[in-house]
């Protein structure tokens, strides 16, 4: 139990200052586990915090203190930030959430909350890219994977080429059972994407077939071999998932940002406009392609393929990555 105060002591009993307090209410709610989650809230908790210390904020420093007003005047804003076009209404919704989250996890119930997160923006997020993946360029990839391996992260080169050959999600690289791919690879000339997946899709009712190509290939290989000694995949047997992103995951990302590269996830979005266009012919919408207006149908079953191989259970989700039908 993180509590180091009474109940109905400062911050609900979790410290003096807003900003430990947050965290530590959601380590407990989530008892220690779900890493990644917790570390996305307690970002946006801090994003939160800091607003309340602005001049625009309210100026507090306890929870106690934050009622529906403050949190009806932190929406108005972030949505005047996203109107700036400074943030993205997708993140402005992210944020608000979170602090719903981390407020119940603090008060222990759910009555100071927004509960209608567009409502309060005054806004829907589109779930449509707006702008061209970064990654697209495989030059830029080979330099990443080069800057990478030259400080010893060999680890994170890998789930750069294999998410940029496959479209693999993180941890879908970081779990994939390599013998089974590389054999399914050599045997079949297509790979089915199984560990990690999100959504409970693993197993044979959710199969995820890839074709092969060279790209994918040089990517297993070179996966295999950073893959350590006794394992199958990208974890060492002494090793827990938290630790290899903490080991080598979080270290890559500061090098793909001065490579130009926001995120891992990005390298996902580059694979899904490649693949439109090799199943279209045309260039993917984000890049400037027109198929949808030439034919409608092709760019359907174009999404519908995409989807399928990006383990996603609809096409609509695919305009995230290629762009909407224009």
């Amino acid at each position: 139990m993180a509590l180091v105060g009474r109940r109905d002591g400062r911050n609900f009993g979790y410290g003096r200052q807003l900003s430990y307090a947050g965290p530590q209410a959601l380590k407990d709610m989530f008892g220690g586990g779900h890493y990644g989650t917790v570390k996305a809230h307690c970002d946006r908790w801090q994003a939160f915090v800091k607003w309340c210390r602005s001049e625009q904020g309210p100026g507090i420093n306890d929870a106690r203190q934050i009622d529906r007003k403050v949190l009806a005047n932190y929406a108005a804003y972030l949505r005047d930030v996203v109107g700036c076009c400074d943030l993205a209404v997708s993140t402005a919704q992210n944020r608000l959430s979170s602090v719903n989250r981390t407020l119940a996890a603090l008060r222990g119930d759910q009555c100071v909350k927004l509960p209608s997160l567009s409502k309060a923006l005054g806004m829907q997020r589109t779930g449509i890219r707006h702008s061209a993946p970064q990654g697209q360029d495989r030059e830029q990839v080979k330099q990443i994977v080069d800057a990478l391996c030259s400080r010893h992260l060999s680890r994170a080169a890998a789930i750069v080429l294999l998410a940029r050959a496959t479209g693999m999600r993180l941890r879908e690289v970081i779990l994939a059972d390599l013998p089974r791919l590389i054999s399914e690879a050599n045997d079949l000339g297509r790979i089915n994407i199984q560990g990690g997946t999100k959504g409970g899709r693993a197993g044979a009712s959710a199969p995820r077939w890839i074709t092969v190509d060279e790209h994918i290939r040089w990517a297993l290989r070179f996966t295999q071999r950073a893959s350590p000694a006794g394992s199958r995949n990208l974890i060492a047997p002494n090793e827990r998932y938290l630790e290899v992103l903490q080991e080598f995951v979080r270290p890559a990302r500061d090098i793909l940002h001065a490579h130009n590269l926001n995120g891992f996830h990005e390298l996902r979005a580059a694979y899904a406009c490649e693949r439109y266009e090799q199943i279209t012919q045309h260039p993917a919408p984000i890049n400037g392609g027109k198929c949808c207006q030439v034919d409608r149908n092709l760019d359907r079953e174009a999404r519908r393929r995409i989807s399928n191989e990006l383990g996603h259970g609809r096409i609509d989700v695919v305009a995230a990555y290629i762009g909407g039908r224009t």
